[in-house]
């Protein structure tokens, strides 16, 4: 590790301290999604030593190489990893706020406590595919922000490397990686012959491309970051009300997807349109595919909501197509295909299905159940995690435990008119909450 130490700023580079067995060739997957960052922050009631952290990490890239690699565009427009161990930037810094008000500021793209990677920038330039910025705070807790990026890996991947890494501070047993050097041939091996026959990618034509462009370009200034705490018995309550309405077992996930579409409908006045969720699925346990493997192994389920729709059947039908999932949304080969006939040099014209924000498709991604909040760093758990704002695209949206562990915080980024209605929405928003509910220990000062 090297670094360089000012006033209340330390900044060092983390490395295994030798190269990864070789390069990694990316997936169609992987390219789809790598001009984009990821970022998380964990928040922590008590400080945490930088030394140990930075220690254990080093034990982590070594086994997981390629958080700590570049990227890398072939001749024929291929996308690799290479395992070159040449680091990841590690940031010790004071930060002027408490615990309350830095989760506040996740709501803020520039809240000054994650290094966001430059996602679109690491493919022309030799530049960090993860960040760590271990944040001190006034009050004497802290926050470890954390951004990756998207051709790295999915969510399942960074958990794979904060298990590692929590193993590696605490002299535990890590979890079983599965590495190989060519993602696509790992993924392929596991494919049905046949799959829903829908791609799950699109070409926009050029009017559509200079609107996402548009879109894209002002992000900051026409969205708002949301956040919405619903308490564990609330959730229960909300899922046995729509499980009666539908007539059938519900999971917690599928009665608050169809519990928010619903709401924001009602406040965009969009009651006699069709509107889309898209939901991101893990194809690790679907397709059998090893739990330790890294990449963006994801399809998706897209499930539109028809007026007349009432939140009972949405839930219902939300919770077929995840039972179906495989036979009716799987789409891995289809995207191949398309590939081929446009052209594979066009992957990076391509968008997936799920980004339309011109119709207001949602696209909920569900961090649940990943086991985050048990995993100490140098013996001190977080008491809360959350997503970082990057880039404010809007109807996106996020789902992770609330603080300790408990309850769900639901984080959407909406348009500016719409995200101010939502904040007034509190009674639509919460026909299930208690006055006897107790509030999270930690999380923003002004709760939905």
């Amino acid at each position: 590790m090297t670094g360089t130490l000012t006033s209340d700023t330390e900044i060092r580079t983390v490395r295994a301290g030798r190269p990864g067995p070789g390069p990694v060739r990316c997936s169609v997957g992987d390219l789809l999604l790598a001009d984009l960052p990821v970022s998380v922050a964990l928040f922590h009631d008590r400080p945490l030593d930088a030394d140990a952290l930075a220690d254990g990490l080093a034990r982590a890239l070594d086994r997981l190489p390629e958080f700590a690699g570049r990227l890398r565009t072939a001749d024929d427009g291929a996308l690799f990893i290479d395992t070159d161990d040449s680091g990841v930037p590690f940031t010790v810094a004071d930060a002027p706020y408490t615990l309350t008000e830095a989760f506040d500021r996740m709501a803020l793209p520039a809240c000054g406590l994650v290094d966001h990677v430059r996602a679109a920038d690491a493919r022309r330039e030799r530049l960090p595919l993860l960040t760590v910025r271990l944040n001190r705070l006034a009050d004497g807790t802290g926050v470890l922000g954390l951004s990756w990026h998207h051709a790295v890996g999915d969510m399942h991947s960074f958990a794979l490397l904060l298990r590692t890494w929590s193993a590696c501070t605490e002299g535990a047993e890590p979890p079983a990686l599965s590495p190989t050097a060519d993602r696509e041939r790992q993924l392929d091996a596991h494919l049905p012959a046949e799959d829903c026959g829908v791609p799950s990618l699109r070409l926009p034509d050029p009017a559509e491309s200079a609107e996402l462009r548009r879109t894209v370009a002002a992000a900051g200034l026409a969205n708002r970051t949301v956040q919405i705490w619903f308490a564990p018995a609330e959730v229960q309550r909300l899922r046995a009300a729509l499980a009666a309405e539908a007539g059938r077992p519900l999971s917690a996930n599928d009665a608050l997807c169809a519990h928010v579409m619903h709401v924001l409908r009602q406040l965009d006045g969009a009651d006699d349109r069709e509107q889309t969720l898209t939901m991101p699925v893990n194809l690790r346990r679907p397709l059998g595919l090893p739990d330790g493997a890294l990449g963006n192994l994801l399809g998706e389920i897209r499930l539109p909501w028809r007026p007349g729709t009432t939140p009972g059947r949405y839930a219902a039908e939300l919770r077929a197509a995840v039972d179906t999932f495989a036979t009716r949304h799987l789409a891995t080969r289809s995207n191949l295909r398309f590939l081929d006939r446009i052209g594979h040099d066009r992957i990076t014209d391509c968008v997936p299905a799920g980004f339309d924000p011109a119709r207001r498709t949602l696209t909920l991604s569900s961090w649940c159940r990943l086991g985050l909040a048990d995993l100490p760093l140098d013996g001190v758990r977080p008491v809360a995690f959350s997503p970082a704002a990057t880039l404010q695209l809007p109807w996106s949206s996020w789902l992770v435990e609330g603080p300790g562990g408990e309850g769900l915080l639901y984080t959407l980024v909406l348009p500016t008119r719409l995200a101010a209605k939502l904040r007034g929405g509190s009674a639509l928003l919460h026909p299930h909450r208690d006055p006897s509910d107790p509030l999270p220990p930690v999380g923003p000062r002004k709760l939905l």
